[in-house]
């Protein structure tokens, strides 16, 4: 099952009947040369609003999902928008920029039809990107389109997804329980089933003649030594129930998160850990969160459709100790001990985003809750455990509070190649000013504790992401020259 959306790209450029119309064309297949990706060039220019439906038509017959409109001059302002309005996807607004030579015959006033194109999007309350500078020449857009691609792929993945979850919220993580009405708000369907659901159908899984590749899967992917033998099938078919389960619910939707609780009765009645899997489908663009964590998933989808590769979830868990920081961190990387942290879960870390010495163990703390005082461990194994690789990161999380307000942040750092020195799939993080950031967002605008992660620094694009979605409350680390509205300035 594809469970990440492909951008199908289509510009149409507008304009103002009192401007040469020759300007947009030319400024449009300037854009269409320049540009190195796929680019569907609308051969109707839009100047009234019959030209609009006829646009329309012909970029939905070419299957574009996402619209550059482009203002070649002036532009008309009714058509340019309702283009926005009436189309079924994101949509991007762009603007030439002069130099074609002739400031007589040849200005297109561009610059000043993007103030009204924005003032009437306003008006009809649509929303719609605009590169920080909206206005360039034919290089300039093309490079501005390739920055669109990733967030019009983010926000087609939200309007089409669909949210499954097993289980209420664990007792005492209902720090993870928000109201849906935000999932609406942003377009999502969301389905709730109880665990048994999850059982049943897992059950009904025993003897699936596809559980034997999946299980070879497995064993492949984590390498001899790096596994429990005996419970690849019983992890084969948990996968196999959860990737039916997609398929058979997804209804009119095309993608598909889920929210799974694992614990307490999940790894008694199962039989095992369902960390290993999780992270396996996390891998593939379908991330299944902890928990039932809606919004924790719904974060990491939009992590996956923005950077292609895969994400985790994790707790925002522990500090450093001064003994790590003094002896692997102070001198060596320009970070203070505020600045780190520890990101940990029990194991569902993809294994392309862990060390080498990654393997599939058991989680400790069930292991002490679930089995008995001094047994091996039995089901409470199937966690993904290791140190997380070194590599560049954002960490961010979509939320709903308990009012119904959606908000979000982000902020761009790195994981350390620093040994933690402890168990689950965990690493050391670094982001500057984390201490500050930690009290005066997470802290101070009730945050829960799990945060999701992409392996890249993508705060430019998923901020934009945010903005598409409609979310007013953005917060990010701000540096120590931009206090915080409750920072004490005594401090």
């Amino acid at each position: 099952m594809k469970n990440i959306p492909d951008v199908k790209l289509g510009i149409v450029a507008v304009s103002r009947d009192c401007f040469p119309i020759a300007l947009s064309i030319s400024r449009r297949q300037a854009i269409v040369s320049a540009y190195a990706g796929d680019l569907y060039e609308c051969p109707v220019t839009v100047e009234n609003e019959a030209d609009v439906a006829k646009a329309l038509a012909d970029v939905q017959t070419a299957g574009c999902n996402a619209l550059v409109v482009f203002l070649g001059n002036f532009g008309p302002e009714t058509p340019e928008t309702l283009l926005a309005e009436k189309f079924d996807g994101p949509c991007m607004f762009v603007a030439a920029a002069e130099g074609d030579g002739d400031l007589i015959n040849g200005r297109g006033d561009a610059y000043c039809g993007m103030l009204n194109c924005s003032y009437n999007l306003a008006m009809r309350h649509l929303q719609a990107y605009l590169p920080s500078y909206p206005v360039g020449t034919a290089q300039d857009i093309a490079a501005m389109i390739a920055e669109f691609v990733p967030i019009a792929r983010a926000v087609i993945g939200v309007r089409h997804l669909k949210v499954i979850t097993f289980g209420p919220r664990p007792q005492d993580f209902f720090a993870c329980n928000a109201p849906i009405k935000g999932l609406y708000e942003l377009g999502i369907e969301i389905e709730e089933n109880s665990e048994l659901d999850l059982l049943v159908s897992y059950k009904e899984h025993a003897g699936d003649k596809r559980i034997a590749d999946v299980a070879a899967d497995m064993a492949k992917e984590m390498g001899e030594g790096k596994y429990y033998p005996e419970m690849l099938d019983r992890m084969a078919q948990f996968e196999l129930t959860l990737l039916d389960w997609a398929e058979a619910h997804k209804g009119a939707r095309k993608y598909v998160a889920f929210a799974d609780k694992c614990w307490p009765a999940f790894p008694s009645q199962f039989g095992f850990e369902p960390c290993y899997v999780n992270s396996r489908l996390a891998s593939r663009g379908m991330p299944v969160s902890c928990e039932v964590d809606i919004y924790g998933c719904l974060s990491e989808y939009i992590g996956a459709c923005l950077t292609g590769d895969a994400v985790t979830l994790l707790d925002i868990n522990n500090s450093v100790p001064e003994y790590i920081y003094d002896k692997d961190i102070k001198g060596k990387y320009d970070y203070t001990l505020h600045d780190t942290f520890m990101g940990f879960h029990c194991g569902n870390t993809p294994s392309c985003k862990m060390c080498d010495s990654r393997a599939i163990k058991y989680q400790l703390i069930q292991h002490r809750l679930l089995e008995p005082e001094g047994s091996e461990p039995d089901f409470t194994r199937g966690t993904l455990e290791g140190d997380i690789a070194a590599s560049p990161i954002t960490f961010y999380r979509l939320q709903c509070d308990s009012e119904g307000k959606v908000r979000a942040y982000l902020a761009e750092g790195e994981v350390l190649p620093v040994a933690t020195q402890s168990f689950g799939g965990i690493g050391i993080f670094a982001i500057k000013e984390m201490g500050r950031f930690y009290r005066h967002v997470l802290v101070q605008k009730r945050y829960p504790h799990h945060g999701a992660v992409a392996f890249a620094h993508c705060g430019k694009l998923l901020f934009e992401v945010f903005k598409y979605l409609g979310v007013k409350d953005i917060a990010w680390n701000q540096p120590k020259n931009l206090p915080y509205p409750t920072e004490n300035p005594w401090a």
